[in-house]
């Protein structure tokens, strides 16, 4: 039976150590492969060897057979091109919303689709700064959780965790219970975040998912959007976003500024090059983009010095003021 069974399994074998063992600089030859089955249980002829990969071939396997650096075979195409899980794994690696534990984990998975020899020669760049990573381990029950809240179009019930600062100067962690009409999930910066209606108010709330613990679905149907928001049929998510600076919310307003020109790149990048530019000239350029009026923008536009100017509304202005004017107090 074991034979029997060895057999009708062996091109899925081959295939995987195709996978596993092989890469362009690491072909693999029939006789490796017989070795490799044989500590699988799996018995094999060399002749035969070359009829699987043939039939792999057939299938759509992309599988070459080369004579350099050495005689053998490799698979040429995977799932995902090497860049391509460099890509993802510096991704998984810097994301402070992802716990150290889960990103070893993802990362781990997504060697998978390399060969060992692939993976050994990314390992060496790979470093985790523990201490900046998310230690919520409840996270992803989180996304999948309140994911089905959204297609349910329900509400969510959930602890929400912040930290202050006690009298004798110790981190204390304060927990609130919220229910939410979720809308949608968004990763901005550093932080995964739910956008959503706080069924106390009538505006939109974010809040950060390494935050939260406990959620749990409400049988109770979610506040429609349309009702806090200016979306009607669907929740446009990129264009809600892109209006806000660093999720903080506000009143939507048109702004318009007035920059140098040497901080072109850094406006382009912030508001995308569809910015409608009123006027140029000699040095400066001046443009409207609708945001919202925060906190964060306020510290965005002074970030830049006397290198940005607030041609309207005037009272964006008189925040920017009287943010400048506290901030000269402290250094007096």
């Amino acid at each position: 039976m074991a034979s029997r069974y060895g057999q009708k399994v062996k091109i899925l074998h081959i295939i995987d150590i195709l996978r596993k063992y092989s890469d362009e600089q690491n072909p693999i030859n029939a006789q490796d492969i017989c070795r490799e089955l044989e500590k699988r249980g799996v018995t094999a002829e060399r002749k035969a060897i070359y009829d699987d990969i043939a039939e792999l071939c057939d299938y759509g396997y992309d599988i070459i057979k080369t004579a350099t650096p050495k005689k053998g075979y490799f698979l040429a195409s995977r799932e995902f091109e090497i860049p391509e899980i460099y890509l993802l794994s510096d991704a998984v690696r810097t994301a402070k919303f992802i716990s150290a534990k889960k990103s070893r984990e993802l990362i781990s998975k997504l060697d998978e689709v390399l060969s060992i020899n692939q993976v050994k020669q990314r390992e060496k760049g790979i470093f985790f700064e523990t201490d900046s990573k998310c230690a919520n381990e409840e996270i992803y029950y989180n996304i999948d959780g309140i994911s089905s809240a959204i297609e349910q179009k329900k509400k969510i019930t959930f602890d929400y965790c912040t930290r202050s600062l006690s009298e004798n100067r110790e981190l204390k962690t304060n927990v609130k219970q919220m229910k939410l009409s979720p809308y949608a999930l968004t990763w901005q910066g550093d932080y995964y975040y739910v956008i959503g209606n706080y069924e106390k108010y009538d505006n939109l709330l974010h809040l950060r998912l390494d935050r939260i613990k406990n959620v749990e679905i409400s049988e109770e149907p979610y506040r429609h959007f349309s009702e806090v928001s200016e979306y009607k049929e669907s929740f446009d998510i990129a264009d809600y976003t892109k209006k806000l600076f660093g999720m903080y919310s506000g009143k939507l307003e048109e702004i318009e500024l007035k920059c140098n020109k040497k901080i072109i790149e850094q406006v382009i990048d912030r508001f995308s090059d569809k910015i409608f530019i009123k006027k140029v000239t000699e040095d400066t350029f001046s443009f409207s983009v609708e945001a919202a009026i925060s906190e964060a923008l306020v510290t965005w536009i002074m970030n830049y010095g006397d290198d940005i100017y607030v041609t309207s509304p005037a009272h964006l202005r008189e925040r920017i003021l009287n943010r400048a004017q506290e901030i000269i107090k402290q250094y007096k």
